[in-house]
């Protein structure tokens, strides 16, 4: 079985307007890739079509968690394989508190004949709260309620803490974050590094990786992986944009 997120010529459509074609990509388990590229090339349909958003129809391909191909399987059943999704818009769930949202999330995914620890869950709830700088008093507000974009922001990586997924999918995780939300963030993604994970990290800027520092970065233009490196290409992006290229279907492998 390979450890690894594989996605194999995956093709995506929204209605009838295709956005993936035969789209490829391996995330090892243990590392961390970042996913850059212009507006509008597909990165966040890629994102949505892995977690099994129904607005986004998969026409081709297979997409294998560890061995095991999840196109086809409902949302919830790819979130108990082990595949996490970290929206860009985060959506306010009214009446159901952080708290319980998470537990009932933690329980969902314990393994048949497992017991549920209440004492264990909050132990844990608080440690990674007080990592986040999150108010504890945040636990028993509706899911993102009235929260800044920060917060929403924190509540998310804090669900991906307390879940503890095999494969992390972050859809622009900096967007509308401040400089100090942003380095508290991303040391709760730095916090899930290693062997047990891997994630694939969306971002439109540099500044993100200055502190997840990515094993690799690929490029995504027209629907498709256009060029891959380590993070220097992201500098280089920064330093270019997008126009230098000009040669779409070129590797470049780190």
């Amino acid at each position: 079985m390979t450890a690894a997120l594989d996605i194999r010529n995956l093709c995506v459509s929204i209605g009838d307007k295709p956005i993936l074609q035969d789209f490829c990509l391996v995330v090892p388990k243990g590392e961390v890739h970042a996913l850059m590229g212009p507006n509008g090339t597909g990165k966040s349909t890629l994102a949505k079509a892995l977690a099994g958003h129904p607005d986004y129809t998969i026409t081709g391909g297979e997409v294998y968690v560890d061995g095991e191909n999840i196109v086809g399987l409902e949302p919830d059943v790819i979130a108990k394989k082990g595949l996490f999704m970290a929206f860009q818009y985060p959506s306010e769930i009214a009446g159901v508190s952080i708290a319980n949202f998470i537990r009932a999330a933690v329980q969902a995914r314990l393994p048949e004949g497992a017991t549920f620890s209440a004492t264990g869950y909050y132990k844990d709830l608080y440690a990674q709260m007080d990592l986040l700088k999150m108010d504890r008093s945040f636990t028993s507000r509706s899911i993102n309620e009235g929260f800044s974009g920060g917060e929403k922001k924190r509540c998310e990586i804090l669900q991906m803490l307390m879940l503890k997924p095999t494969y992390a999918i972050m859809d622009e995780t900096d967007s509308g974050l401040d400089i100090d939300a942003l380095r508290i963030v991303s040391e709760g993604v730095n916090r899930m590094r290693g062997p047990q994970m891997g994630a694939l990290v969306i971002t439109h800027y540099q500044r993100l990786l200055d502190y997840i520092v990515p094993d690799k970065v690929h490029v995504m233009a027209g629907g498709k992986i256009v060029k891959t490196g380590d993070k220097s290409l992201a500098l280089e992006l920064e330093a270019k944009g997008y126009d230098w290229l000009s040669t779409p279907l070129e590797a470049v492998t780190a």
